[in-house]
């Protein structure tokens, strides 16, 4: 499958410490390459391959945030 790259909304990021929270969780997703976060707007890109919207929503939601596509 080719490399993706697919961009979120992410809410309640505040600080450094949100980033990288989420960050590290969504990076664990099976099949997910890289995952840039910025706490200023909220974006969150991810790139990668054969990653679907419910595990990155859920890897966000366990990271204590919540995600829009």
């Amino acid at each position: 499958m080719a490399t993706v790259t697919k961009n979120y909304m992410v809410e309640g990021m505040t600080c450094g410490h949100c980033k990288a929270s989420v960050e590290e969780e969504v990076g664990e997703v099976a099949g997910v390459n890289s995952v840039e976060a910025t706490v200023d707007n909220g974006r969150m890109e991810v790139t990668g391959e054969d990653f679907t919207y419910e595990d990155v929503a859920a890897a966000v939601k366990e990271a204590g945030y919540a995600v829009k596509p």
